[in-house]
């Protein structure tokens, strides 16, 4: 194993009393996990970023943006261990479009990938990530049909946040249930052909839509044998840019417009921490914005925005909030009726409504969520305002 004092490295037969894997693993003779073979030194940090780019570039046709995001990717998976939340990179696309390369090329230098496919059993997945705390690499991730791939989809929800194990149960010889925590917190790389329902899960991927690009003429169609060498040259690189950064490394929240959403600043905040790269963390924060400005929009398409957007142009009765979204939105729904509005502003919105001079109100105290949920959904402020009604 290896040992790092002072900017220097030693082989020691072992570490803190843990035995290394032998190479005739099954798993690593099936190339199921990769490791460095030992620490090679870089020049600089931005260099190492290049040549992690550059070999991205000569093997996978994505756009530069993107390209840029999965590089410094590849760093993160280095050090994730520093952090406490961590975004997924995603390929989604048709067959044919380039995500299985993307997941081959980009695994191969992250940190003790593994490689598993949609295919593969949920036991094995708990067992490995729990083990080799690594960077969790799946193919073909549609998980929409059997609870055994609903299993899969827990460890993509509580995987991204530190302190969220996955419990499971095993029976002993004896009969007694023995609970067991599997942590399966780490950076995480899929490729799908769609997108996820639920809007919580898509939100913690980073994604390209692989097929709209043509393909460049320089990008092998087969990969050459020289490829592997240098996936294991760039991991030896970047395990000594683990050892030189493990305690540099800080969060910069600071680089966020105060606009994004706090769940996008909790996914994009250890990316942009990982480089010094003034101009990418500019562009990162840019893209942090965008997708913020992006769940907004989406929100303002939801039965929630539209009563908000009732609530903001009311005189905070229901009675005038249940007129003014019969009008803009009767059509669309079967019973648009006070009752049925009174209810969804308790149930949807959380806020209380209660009885004043024979009319439900909104009654002021309800006034500061009512502001926030305004700011959440992106509801503008009204062209005419009324004045809100006695409590």
């Amino acid at each position: 194993m290896n040992r790092v004092k002072n900017n220097t490295w030693a082989i020691a037969n072992n570490i803190d009393k843990r035995i290394p894997y032998k190479p005739s693993n099954n798993l690593i003779q099936n190339k199921v996990i990769l490791f460095p073979s030992k620490p090679e030194g870089y020049r600089s940090e931005a260099e190492l970023l290049d040549e992690v780019r550059f070999y991205i570039h000569r093997y996978v046709n994505v756009s530069p943006e993107f390209e840029r995001i999965a590089a410094t990717y590849v760093l993160l998976t280095w050090l994730y261990d520093r952090f406490d939340e961590l975004p997924y990179l995603r390929v989604r696309g048709d067959y044919g479009t380039g995500k299985t390369r993307f997941l081959l090329i980009v695994g191969s230098i992250c940190y003790k990938p593994i490689f598993a496919s949609g295919a593969s059993t949920i036991s094995p997945l708990f067992h490995l990530l729990d083990t080799f705390k690594g960077t969790l690499i799946i193919d073909e991730a549609d998980f929409r049909l059997s609870d055994e791939k609903a299993d899969v989809v827990k460890i993509l929800n509580n995987g991204n946040v530190r302190g969220m194990p996955i419990l499971r149960t095993r029976q002993t010889r004896e009969g007694e249930y023995d609970p067991r925590a599997f942590q399966v917190f780490g950076p995480k790389l899929l490729a799908t052909r769609g997108q996820y329902q639920d809007r919580a899960l898509e939100s913690r991927f980073i994604s390209e839509a692989m097929g709209t690009r043509s393909l460049r003429k320089d990008v092998p169609i087969t990969l050459p044998a020289r490829q592997r060498q240098e996936a294991l040259s760039l991991r030896n690189k970047l395990l000594m840019f683990r050892f030189h950064n493990y305690h540099r490394k800080q969060t910069k929240p600071h680089l966020f417009d105060e606009a994004v959403e706090p769940r996008i600043r909790q996914i994009f905040v250890s990316l942009i921490s990982i480089t010094d790269d003034l101009e990418l963390q500019h562009e990162l924060s840019e893209l942090a914005t965008a997708f913020s400005e992006q769940i907004k929009a989406d929100r303002g398409m939801q039965i929630e925005a539209r009563l908000l957007e009732a609530i903001r142009n009311s005189d905070l009765s229901v009675k005038s909030i249940t007129e003014i979204f019969a009008k803009r939105h009767g059509t669309e729904y079967q019973a648009v009726t006070y009752r049925w509005i009174g209810g969804l502003i308790r149930r949807k919105l959380q806020i209380n409504t209660h009885k004043s001079n024979g009319v439900y109100i909104i009654p002021n105290e309800e006034i500061p969520k009512l502001e926030a949920l305004y700011q959440r959904y992106g509801i503008e402020r009204p062209d005419i305002t009324f004045e809100p009604l006695d409590n």
